[in-house]
């Protein structure tokens, strides 16, 4: 989809995309593990780090990745240079038996890997049993349809790229399952030199690339990682750029929230002074939340 969409920006045909903008797999240390939780192995940074030496050595020209596995910090030499539209950042209930999160029967297996879900379902639902669900999306949908779990969520952006949206069996409320920062959005990155060439611009998509620099604030600011339980999602609204950010404790047992909101003509400084702010507020208040590895 990106291959496609940065030809067109660069005015390649489309019968040259393939020739002209050619497709770099790099499988990266996060997709080759796959029997640990993220946390105990590095964190988000092991789905960017070999695509970040490629692009710092000049074998590649620009990365495509998943925003909410982009750290917080930029690597020195390169910067993320477009946002693209976003796609719909809710999580996604997935089960073969039951309609909606809430139908879950007691004791239900519910599979994921990612500490904030858990947080958060286990806020609304203590008695649920987490158990960890690694893997690309058709690995994990297959554990589903095996019967190692009753329910597994996923974000609705990969599904919904993918062409799997009619697994969907609820589309989890915002307030209840913040998503992570810049889910369903991705990120363009490149080196330094080549931040505002006109391709770039052309890819941008300027509110979501608002509201990404708000949330990236507060993950920022809550010291965000894959061993700490945190939401954040901003959105404008009649002339406003809204941010509401949240910490969970791991067991969902306590949660932090803080909301506000700016103009929605500020520039990407503000709206991530707004997200640092609100992420310190929660932060003050939250303490440390890291889990102990």
């Amino acid at each position: 989809m990106m291959q496609r969409a940065i030809g067109r920006a660069l005015g390649v045909p489309d019968a040259e995309v393939e020739t002209l903008v050619p497709l770099v797999e790099i499988v990266t240390t996060g997709d080759r593990i796959q029997d640990r939780r993220l946390l105990e192995v590095g964190g988000k940074a092991l789905f960017t780090k070999e695509i970040e030496e490629a692009l710092l050595d000049g074998r590649v020209d620009v990365a495509v990745h998943s925003m909410k596995d982009v750290p917080a910090e930029q690597p020195p030499g390169l910067a993320i240079a477009a946002v693209p539209e976003r796609e719909d950042p809710r999580d996604a209930f997935i089960s073969d038996h039951y309609a909606t999160f809430a139908d879950l029967p007691q004791g239900a297996r519910f599979g994921t890997a990612s500490l904030r879900r858990q947080a958060q379902a286990l806020a609304l639902r203590p008695d649920l049993n987490i158990e960890m669900l690694r893997g690309n999306v058709d690995t994990r949908l297959k554990r589903l349809r095996d019967g190692d779990f009753d329910a597994i969520l996923l974000a609705c952006s990969g599904l919904n790229r993918l062409g799997l949206g009619e697994v969907i069996r609820q589309r989890l409320p915002l307030d209840a399952f913040l998503p992570a920062p810049g889910q369903g959005a991705l990120a363009l990155q490149t080196r330094e030199g080549d931040v505002d060439a006109a391709w770039t611009r052309a890819l941008n998509h300027a509110p979501t690339a608002l509201a990404v620099a708000a949330e990236r604030g507060a993950m920022a600011a809550l010291e965000g990682s894959c061993r700490t339980a945190i939401g954040a999602y901003a959105h404008i609204a009649d002339g406003r750029l809204h941010l509401s950010t949240e910490m969970l404790s791991p067991d969902g047992a306590n949660r932090w929230t803080r909301s506000g909101d700016i103009t929605a003509d500020a520039d990407h400084a503000a709206a991530r002074a707004l997200g640092l702010d609100l992420g310190g507020q929660v932060q003050t208040v939250a303490g440390d939340q890291k889990i102990a590895l």
